[in-house]
C-alpha cells in the first residue's frame, strides 16, 4: 500500500519559510545563525512511518538466540515407561513427551531472525519526520564547534549547562571530533552518534538533538540519499 508522503511545511504552503536556529559556542555565546533545510526539518511528521521504522529497528536488535529442546532432542526416553495394557494407567510411549516432567517442549522457540525489511525511503522519511518534530518543539541546537583542548567530562558537562540543554541529549559528532566524543561519552544522559549513524529511533529517544556546523550539512546529505553534502 503506497504511503502518502507530505513534505510541505506545517503551514501547508508550497514554499515554506526556512527555519533558522541560533548558533552558539560551547560557552553559550552567540555565533550567528544557521538556516535549516525545510526538506529535513520542516516535514509534516508521519507517525505511522516512524512507528513502523522504530519497530523494525528494535526487532533487528533482538538476538533471536532463544532455543528449547523438542521431545526428539531431549536425551533419554527411548524405553517405554510401562507396558501398553494391564497396568491400569494411561498408555505412555516415552518419558520425554511434552506432558512429562523433564520432557521436551511442544512448539517451543527456536533461533530465528526478527529482522524486518524496511524500504530505504521509509527509513529516510522517518528520520526527517523525527527531526522535524524536534525542530517544531525548538529542541534542535547548533554549536559552532566543540573546542575542547583535552577530553574532559567536566568541560562537556559545563558546555551543556551553558547551552541550557537539560534532559536526554543526542550529540551528533563528526569523524574529526574525537575530543568531543571522549568528553561526552561518560555523561549518563548524553548519547553520541556519528552523522552517518543518525536514525529516527535515537532522535525520538532524546529530548535534544545537538549538531555542529560541520555535522549539520552531513546529516542532510546522509538522509537525502545522495552522496553530496548540502
Amino acid at each position: 500500500m503506497p504511503v502518502d508522503v507530505d513534505e510541505r511545511g506545517p503551514n501547508g504552503s508550497g514554499g515554506p519559510q526556512r527555519p533558522a536556529v541560533e548558533v552558539r559556542t560551547p560557552s553559550g555565546e552567540g555565533a550567528g545563525s544557521v538556516t535549516l533545510d525545510p526538506a529535513m526539518f520542516e516535514v509534516t511528521p508521519n507517525l505511522a512511518v516512524m512507528h513502523q521504522v522504530v519497530v523494525a529497528q528494535l526487532a533487528a536488535a533482538r538476538g533471536g538466540t532463544q532455543s528449547t529442546l523438542t521431545r526428539a532432542e531431549v536425551q533419554g526416553g527411548g524405553r517405554k515407561p510401562w507396558r501398553q495394557k494391564g497396568s491400569g494407567r494411561a498408555r505412555q510411549g516415552s518419558t520425554r513427551a511434552p506432558h512429562w516432567r523433564g520432557g521436551g517442549v511442544a512448539l517451543g522457540p527456536k533461533p530465528r531472525s526478527y529482522r524486518q525489511r524496511t524500504p530505504k525511503k521509509m527509513i529516510q522519511l522517518a528520520l526527517r519526520s523525527a527531526l522535524s518534530d524536534r525542530a517544531a518543539e525548538n529542541r534542535v541546537a547548533v554549536v559552532d564547534a566543540w573546542n575542547f583542548a583535552a577530553p574532559r567530562t567536566r568541560d562537556a558537562k559545563a558546555a551543556l549547562e551553558a547551552l541550557g540543554l537539560t534532559g536526554k541529549v543526542l550529540v551528533v559528532v563528526g569523524p574529526d571530533e574525537d575530543l568531543a566524543a571522549k568528553s561526552f561519552r561518560n555523561l549518563p544522559h548524553v548519547q553520541l552518534l556519528k552523522a552517518s549513524e543518525l536514525n529516527a529511533y535515537d532522535v525520538l529517544c532524546n529530548d535534544w538533538v545537538v549538531f555542529t556546523r560541520a555535522t549539520l550539512p552531513a546529516t542532510t546529505a546522509t538522509s537525502s540519499g545522495d552522496g553530496e553534502q548540502a
